[in-house]
């Protein structure tokens, strides 16, 4: 198999199509106006609580940019949010390249949009085992994947895509939109791949870790076999 390379990108990339979905939703409620003051024409892909919280967030103005995940792909969310993003047309739309010829036929052929950023972050993992009393099956149920998905996809791509993991930088990610016409830089994007692969290889080193140190016999018991 050969690997495709990219032989031309562009240093600045406009902020059009956004995807945010988010355990942590702290810092959304200055973010996604920050945004939207910077691009009015912004488009807003979300999913479960984090639709919830912004379809209230935008209140009348929510028709206009933000879209249920489940209603761009055509496939309902299932139960307790099971699966929600691990669908083609996201993964299209984070990893697709602009000046890769097939790509964009693929883009046209299934009516995907480029994703211009990711803002995730992942179920609290950490927090919860961080319980003395947690039960095996509540650290199982907080073990995240669609999350760490979305968050590879973009930051690999930082050559367009924008990886933001943590609502620290929102106020960081406004500014540089501000300075540069609401345009990501690549600098900027990279910067933030280092975060989100460091993030994404901080949690799965606490669910190793977990494992780990939890014996088989405390985790069988909590099930019937």
């Amino acid at each position: 198999m050969s690997l495709n390379t990219v032989e031309k990108i562009d240093e600045l990339v406009a902020l059009r199509n956004i995807l945010i979905s988010v355990s942590d939703k702290q810092g959304l409620e200055t973010l996604v106006p920050g945004l939207l003051k910077l691009n009015p024409e912004l488009k807003i892909f979300s999913t479960g609580g984090t639709f919830t919280m912004l379809k209230t967030l935008l209140g009348s103005a929510a028709s206009a940019h933000l879209t249920q995940v489940s209603d761009y792909t055509g496939q309902p969310e299932t139960q307790g949010g099971l699966v929600k993003t691990l669908d083609f047309k996201i993964y299209l739309g984070l990893l697709t390249e602009t000046y890769n010829e097939a790509h964009q036929k693929d883009l046209s052929r299934t009516r995907s949009v480029p994703l211009d950023m990711a803002v995730v972050n992942l179920y609290p993992f950490t927090q919860t085992i961080a319980d003395p009393n947690v039960k095996p099956e509540q650290a199982r149920s907080n073990i995240d994947i669609g999350g760490p998905c979305m968050i590879r996809a973009s930051a690999k791509n930082f050559l367009r895509v924008a990886s933001v993991v943590n609502p620290s930088d929102y106020p960081m990610i406004v500014e540089e939109l501000k300075k540069n016409n609401n345009c990501t830089t690549l600098a900027m994007r990279y910067r933030l791949a280092q975060k989100a692969f460091a993030h994404t290889a901080e949690y799965d080193r606490a669910i190793s870790g977990y494992l780990a140190k939890t014996d088989f016999n405390d985790v069988s018991a909590g099930y019937q076999w």
